[in-house]
């Protein structure tokens, strides 16, 4: 009798081994293709030790840098090769990239001291809308747009110190950058 009582226990085990198998199938073929995108609860969001720590906040990229100061202002970042243009609420009112000069400012605050509604620039190129705020290795630094348009990089082998934009950014740092107007220079 011993023989057939572990038979009969063989047989149940075999048959809870294929029933479980049986529903894990079935819970399988109903689950969505990605079970992660359910959306998450707090309670079964990661822990930030288990993602590698807290995640950094993703920094907008056209947001005005932290380290240019107050009030209203014109920004210019050099390695981003961008300006702001800054209200007296610190809000940005407009941005655009620039073509750097060959000749650069320092980091630091200056104020705008000359303006010319149209010149030719230290390159030959007819400008518009020039805004000048330091020199720099006997060069005049400033803002100015090609009357015709063009956005070229400036000869690395003469001395220039015209930022150029586009014109429609050179109207709108004409209308905003008067004599006396702050630009903060950052790295």
């Amino acid at each position: 009798m011993a023989r057939s009582s572990s038979g009969f226990v063989a047989g149940l085990t075999a048959a809870a081994v294929a029933a479980v198998a049986f529903l894990a199938y079935q819970a399988s073929a109903n689950a969505p293709a990605d079970v992660s995108a359910k959306p998450r609860t707090p309670a079964s969001a990661p822990s930030s030790a288990a993602t590698g720590g807290p995640r950094k906040p993703v920094k907008d990229p056209l947001a005005v840098p932290a380290d240019s100061g107050r009030g209203a202002r014109v920004v210019y970042a050099l390695a981003e090769r961008r300006v702001w243009l800054v209200d007296a609420k610190g809000q940005a009112t407009h941005t655009f990239s620039v073509v750097p000069s060959t000749v650069h400012p320092v980091p630091g605050a200056y104020t705008v001291t000359s303006r010319s509604g149209s010149v030719r620039g230290s390159d030959g190129v007819q400008i518009e809308h020039v805004v000048r705020f330091t020199t720099e290795q006997d060069v005049s630094i400033g803002f100015s747009a090609a009357v015709d348009g063009t956005l070229p990089t400036p000869d690395p082998a003469r001395k220039t110190g015209g930022i150029r934009m586009k014109r429609a950014d050179g109207d709108a740092m004409w209308t905003f950058a008067s004599i006396g107007a702050k630009v903060v220079v950052v790295a």
